[in-house]
């Protein structure tokens, strides 16, 4: 146990090493960006040794392996993100668990999670995931709503019972007009920021940037970067 906690305190300190460089580089202050480790396919006992280095966000995309996990680490004082696409059969358990859903990005899905942390006497931080590489009314490929979705979406989930409205979060589009393009991206959806702010003042989180493109992210502006990789390593392949 020793070595992986040797091992993930020193891809931590990397990680940190490369926010606060971009951070100096964008002029802006390391305090305004937090890192959430991206813990998904991997044990609780990373989770628990992540926390004792100081880690105080962690996201999950699955929520069969999010639930046990996220009950077996309840008495660690972490922030629990859900960052994958979320079908509403799965609602009622990440309520009781997230503290944010940062993929929110159709109606239905507003409406279940609204009637679930009422339920559960929880108000729910909830982040539209805005698809770049979508047509004007299309979702994206991994999920997202297209830019001209979020003021509707955002006004639902501001007006819904045991939701609020955080910010807007995106990943870097594989096609179309951003492929290859991060800080491009990152900066579009700083503006889509700018833009939710005007009507919504406290929806200020901008999720964006990951292992391998968080400094663009950082430039950018995002105030949360997910890293997965980059602090646990390479995932094994499923199959």
């Amino acid at each position: 146990m020793t070595d992986r906690k040797d091992e993930l305190a020193a891809n931590l300190a990397k990680v940190e090493e490369r926010i606060a460089a971009a951070c100096a580089a964008a002029g802006r202050g390391r305090d305004e960006v937090t890192l959430i480790v991206v813990t998904k396919t991997y044990p609780a006992s990373d989770v628990r040794i992540l926390c004792e280095l100081g880690v105080r966000h962690v996201a999950e995309n699955k929520d069969q392996d999010a639930a046990p996990k996220a009950a077996e680490c309840s008495d660690l004082p972490l922030t629990w993100h859900f960052v994958g696409q979320l079908q509403t059969n799965k609602v009622r358990s990440v309520v009781g668990y997230a503290d944010l859903v940062q993929s929110v990005d159709r109606s239905k899905l507003v409406t279940a999670l609204s009637k679930e942390a009422v339920k559960a006497g929880r108000e729910l931080g909830c982040l539209i995931q805005v698809a770049l590489d979508a047509g004007s009314s299309e979702r994206g490929e991994r999920g997202g709503v297209a830019p001209g979705g979020i003021e509707e979406l955002a006004g639902l989930v501001a007006g819904a019972p045991g939701l609020r409205l955080d910010g807007l979060m995106t990943v870097a589009p594989l096609t179309g007009e951003y492929a290859g393009r991060e800080q491009a991206a990152f900066e579009r959806l700083m503006d889509l920021s700018t833009d939710l702010r005007r009507a919504h003042p406290a929806a200020n989180m901008v999720s964006a940037g990951m292992s391998a493109d968080l400094e663009q992210a950082v430039a950018a502006g995002a105030t949360h970067v997910r890293v997965g990789t980059a602090v646990l390593g390479v995932r094994p392949r499923l199959g």
